[in-house]
């Protein structure tokens, strides 16, 4: 059976969720999830594919992704691999695939990692869980770009058909 490692860098918890889809659709693949604040001890030799899946938060993914795929990027070439960004800007039309999602473009021009194969999923917006000054950054930054700003309520923009199908092709 084939042996996946997939890392996530997760603020709140969406893109952990995504990976625990991602190996509920491949039951047929023997798949370990990990976060990437527990990476440090751990080997990649184990492993026939990586697949790092990352969020955004305030416009940038943080700044230990680019770090473990520095350390390790021999090794993650060496794999089959990919990547898939989280991200709420997703949720319009013309900034969800990988050609057109900005996020996806800005993290090509940071690493000199080129994953075979690359995804954007749109996030979710859990206004009720976040503390006042991530509420009202998020609120703003919706207002701006006319999404939702109703903090008492949470908005998932996730398409898990788009999900499923990224699983399918692993």
């Amino acid at each position: 059976m084939t042996k996946i490692l997939i890392i996530h860098s997760s603020v709140d918890g969406h893109t952990m969720h995504i990976c625990e889809r991602i190996r509920s659709v491949r039951e047929d693949l023997d798949i370990d999830i990990i976060s990437l604040s527990k990476t440090k001890n751990i080997s990649l030799n184990g492993y026939e594919m990586i697949i790092i899946g990352a969020s955004i938060r305030y416009g940038k993914y943080r700044k230990e992704l680019f770090k473990f795929i520095d350390e390790n990027l021999i090794t993650i070439h060496s794999k089959k691999n990919a990547f898939f960004s989280v991200n709420v800007v997703a949720r319009k039309a013309e900034k969800n695939s990988a050609d057109t999602n900005p996020y996806i473009n800005k993290f090509l021009l940071k690493t000199s990692w080129r994953p075979k194969i690359i995804d954007v999923f749109a996030g979710k917006i859990e206004y009720p869980k976040y503390n006042l000054f991530d509420r009202s950054i998020i609120k703003f930054i919706m207002w701006m770009t006319n999404g939702p700003t109703d903090t008492s309520k949470n908005f998932e923009f996730t398409d898990w058909s788009k999900v499923e199908k990224f699983s399918k092709n692993l």
